[in-house]
Formats: C-alpha cells, sequence, structure tokens
C-alpha cells in the first residue's frame, strides 16, 4: 500500500504546472511629470463588475468634457461597433469552454428507454413471444486522478477571464478613438474659421489695392501680389473644407449617426474642457488598472493551466461507469404478464494508461511549454508598454500645458502687429511685403494655438487611456456579451419599428462626471 501512495505521489509530481503568475517588474515611480492627487472612483459602481457592465459608467469621464455631442458621439459608436460585437463573440465562446472544462469533471447522466418483441429461449417458456419495456439510467465518471480536468477548468476560466478584459479594452479604445476623431474635426472647424477670416481680409486688402492702382499710388505688381494672396487663400479655404467633410463622413461611419443631424450638431459651438484625471503615483497601481495588462495575465494563466492539462495526458486515467433500469415483461403467459423488475449494476472500474503514442503527448506538451514562453514574454510586454504609455501621455500633458501660456502671448503680440501693419497699409504707409509677413505670421500662431488645443486633448485622451479607463478587474464574470446582444437587438428592433423617412434621433447621456 506504502508503495502504492509512493507511486501516485511521484506521478503527481509530474503534473506540476508552471506558475500562473510572474513578477512584476515595474519602476517604483514615474519618471515623467505627474498630476497631484489620487485617482477618484467611480459613484454608485459595482465594485465586482468592470463599468458596471454598462456603457453608462464608461462615459462618466467624458461626461466632464461639457460637451454633449461628445457624449453622444461615443454612445453612439458602442452600440454600433463591430470590434466590440466580436469580442462579445469571444466571451461568449470562452463562457461555453468553461462550461465545457467544469462538466468534464462532474459525473454525467443519461437515460434511455427500449422496447423488444422476441420469443424466450428459457425453459418452461421457450417460444413465448415477450414484449420487454426497459426504462433506465447510465453514469459515467472520469475521477480526476491527477488534477488533469482542473488544469484544464482553469485554463478555461483564465481565457474568459482575458476575454472579458479585452472587451473592455475594445470599449475604451473605441471611445478614445472617437473622441480623438472628434476633436481633429473640430480642430478642423477652428483651422477653417481662421482661413475665412483670412480670405476675407486677403479680398479686402486686394480690394484696397486697386483703388490704389488704379489712382497710381501703388505698383501693378502690388496688385498682383494681393490678388495672388486672396486666390491663394480661397484655394486653402477650399482644401481645408474638404478634409473637413471628410472628417465628417468619417466620424458618422464610426458612430453610425446619421449626417445630417452631426452636421446640425456640429453649427452648435462647443468649448469642452478636460476634466480632471488622477494618477497613482505607484505604477503598479496604475498597472492593475489596464484591462490589456489583466488580460495578458489571464493568458499566462490558462497557457499554465494546458501544460498540467498535456502533462497528465501520459498518466493513468481512471473511470467509473453503471446504470440502472427498471424493466416490464407482458406476454400471453399469466405467468409472465406485468412482470416488473430492476436490474442495476456498478462498474466497471477502469483504468487506462497510454503505452505508446508515436511522441504525440510529449510533442503536446513541448507545443503548450513554448505557448506559455510566449505569453509570459507577452505579459512583460503588456507591462512595459503600460508603463510607456502613461509616461508618454504624461510627458506630452505636460509639454502641451506648458506651451499653452506662451502660445497666447505669440498670438497676441502678432494681432497687435497684423492690426498695425494693416494700418500702416491703408494709410499708404505701409508695404504688401509687411502686410503680408504680419498676416502670415498671425495666420500660423492662429493655427498653431488650435493644434496645441488639439495636441493638449489628445493628451487627456491617450492618458485615460493609458491609465484603462476606469476598469477594476472583476471577481465575478460579467454578462457583457448579453447585455451587449440585447442592446444591438433592441436598437435594431427600434430602427425596423421607425419609419424609413424619419432620422434616427441622437443618443443622450445624463453620465456626470465620476
Amino acid at each position: 500500500m506504502g508503495a502504492a501512495l509512493a507511486a501516485v505521489a511521484v506521478l503527481t509530481a509530474c503534473v506540476s504546472a508552471p506558475p500562473t503568475e510572474l513578477a512584476s517588474p515595474v519602476p517604483e515611480r514615474w519618471r515623467a511629470p505627474v498630476l497631484a492627487g489620487q485617482p477618484k472612483t467611480m459613484a454608485n459602481a459595482d465594485p465586482d463588475v468592470p463599468h458596471s457592465g454598462s456603457v453608462e459608467q464608461l462615459l462618466n469621464w467624458w461626461g466632464g468634457w461639457n460637451d454633449p455631442l461628445l457624449v453622444d458621439l461615443i454612445a453612439a459608436a458602442q452600440g454600433n461597433s463591430p470590434s466590440l460585437a466580436s469580442a462579445a463573440a469571444r466571451i461568449a465562446q470562452a463562457r461555453l469552454g468553461e462550461t465545457a472544462a467544469t462538466a468534464a469533471m462532474l459525473p454525467t447522466l443519461g437515460g434511455a428507454a427500449n422496447v423488444t418483441r422476441a420469443p424466450m429461449t428459457q425453459a418452461p417458456f421457450a417460444g413465448t413471444i415477450v414484449n420487454t419495456h426497459v426504462l433506465g439510467a447510465q453514469l459515467q465518471w472520469e475521477i480526476d486522478l491527477f488534477g488533469g480536468l482542473n488544469h484544464a477548468r482553469r485554463a478555461s476560466g483564465a481565457r474568459l477571464n482575458a476575454a472579458q478584459a479585452a472587451w473592455h479594452d475594445a470599449r475604451v479604445s473605441l471611445a478614445a478613438d472617437v473622441a480623438n476623431q472628434y476633436f481633429g474635426l473640430r480642430a478642423c472647424q477652428r483651422g477653417l474659421e481662421i482661413v475665412q477670416a483670412d480670405v476675407i481680409s486677403q479680398q479686402e486688402t486686394a480690394r484696397l489695392t486697386a483703388h490704389l492702382e488704379r489712382a497710381g499710388f501703388a505698383a501693378p505688381a502690388t496688385l498682383a501680389l494681393a490678388e495672388a494672396g486672396a486666390a491663394q487663400a480661397q484655394v486653402q479655404r477650399l482644401q481645408l473644407e474638404a478634409q473637413c467633410t471628410a472628417a465628417i463622413k468619417g466620424l458618422s461611419t464610426l458612430t453610425a449617426m446619421d449626417e445630417d443631424i452631426l452636421r446640425a450638431r456640429l453649427q452648435q459651438p462647443a468649448s469642452p474642457q478636460p476634466p480632471p484625471l488622477m494618477v497613482a503615483s505607484v505604477p503598479a497601481q496604475v498597472l492593475a488598472q489596464r484591462p490589456d495588462v489583466y488580460a495578458a495575465a489571464q493568458a499566462l494563466a490558462a497557457a499554465s493551466g494546458d501544460v498540467g492539462h498535456a502533462k497528465t495526458q501520459r498518466l493513468p486515467h481512471l473511470t467509473f461507469s453503471g446504470n440502472i433500469g427498471r424493466t416490464l415483461l407482458t406476454s400471453a403467459l399469466p405467468q409472465l404478464d406485468n412482470t416488473r423488475m430492476t436490474v442495476w449494476s456498478v462498474g466497471p472500474l477502469g483504468l487506462s494508461m497510454p503505452l505508446f503514442d508515436w511522441g504525440r503527448i510529449s510533442a503536446n506538451v513541448h507545443s503548450n511549454k513554448v505557448q506559455y514562453e510566449a505569453a509570459a514574454l507577452q505579459y512583460h510586454a503588456a507591462l512595459r508598454n503600460a508603463v510607456r504609455d502613461v509616461e508618454t501621455a504624461l510627458v506630452n500633458l505636460h509639454s502641451a500645458r506648458e506651451r499653452q501660456t506662451s502660445m497666447q502671448v505669440a498670438v497676441r503680440g502678432f494681432e497687435k502687429s497684423f492690426t498695425a501693419a494693416n494700418a500702416k497699409y491703408k494709410a499708404g504707409m505701409g508695404s504688401m511685403l509687411e502686410l503680408e509677413n504680419a498676416r502670415r505670421n498671425l495666420n500660423m500662431a492662429r493655427q498653431g494655438q488650435s493644434q496645441l488645443q488639439q495636441q493638449t486633448e489628445s493628451a487627456w485622451v491617450a492618458l485615460y487611456r493609458a491609465l484603462g479607463g476606469g476598469w477594476t478587474p472583476a471577481a465575478n464574470p460579467t454578462r457583457a456579451d448579453h447585455d451587449l446582444i440585447e442592446a444591438g437587438e433592441a436598437t435594431r428592433r427600434a430602427q425596423q419599428a421607425r419609419p424609413a423617412a424619419q432620422p434616427a434621433p441622437p443618443t443622450s447621456s445624463t453620465a456626470a462626471h465620476p
């Protein structure tokens, strides 16, 4: 008996899996300028479910921008994204795998019923026609002797966690992409306003120069320069107008919002202001908020379970079976008619072990070990990328904020310079070259100020994305796939019920800043 127990212990030691968690070599502090304060938590959020399983929780930070159109665009994109639908399908597939792996550890019970009609062969009833009715149940159970099934169950559970985290990462990425496109469109509109104002100014200068040329106070070359400047400004306006139109169409396609409704809402002035977004002083705390890092860690745990399961395939497998049935006999003989009996059996208790499989099991173990090593490298790469993303966003945000004051001073200075040069030219005391130089400097400063605003907004979006978008690891599985599918079905039913000529109303959100 002792020898048998020792053999089992030795075999069990052979199926140990690689560690499901690895040390996280992350820096102890940020090397980039860090915003003061601690990260805020979402109010009224379920601590066990990331984003409480709803799009509204994801929009809380976006609601703090004080721009309803931005929130509506993100909400529309969330409800019509094929990437989110694909992520939800992967969750459903992973949940199916977890269910199958869990069921493999439990006994399976099946039912069977059959009816036969045949003559009996036993004396003294030989030749008598008997109807046999059997109703029974069968039990099959593979006992997890060395933990292989448990390894498979843990691997499938880790894959489900990774799929759920990837779904949330897709939501965060989609929201960031929509915001960046929207801010780019707003920057294009600001640039178009600057160019349109320049076109009016250039045309007025050309008109004034034409009067001066006819009066003999300006040379024909000066008039030609003024008209060339007005024509060039008009070309720039048309080019930028086409870029803004293309940006509107792209945003409409991404969010599935009707283009006419989007154009109408873009006519409303907007002055979005980024809400505060605090960064934890300890990098490890930030990494815990990243769904992609969590997904990489779960992929590593799944790979570890695969290795453990593959190792158990070369060990004995213990199976147990049994059945029980209730039999009813009917015949023309009173002795046999309506005879009932219960038949049951236990076993066999089978033990099987592979002896020679031409290296298939060893190759499978080696393959899973290589995949585990690759998952470990991907996990460490995810950690490094997460640190890089946060620090890059912090650097860009700090740089943009540092340049704002100098840019405002530059714009005010060039505005004064252009006003003076324009007045001097109208008075006949300045040259066209001096006026155009002042105008060019002013336009470049205004465009630079608009670009700096977009860069600042993009830096905030990048920081939001680098911090994981408010995601927290969930202890319980979410219903993310079911919620998304149900929301999509409700939207499609509403669209089918609405008359074709009536455009879809814009979505609204009352999400508040957490």
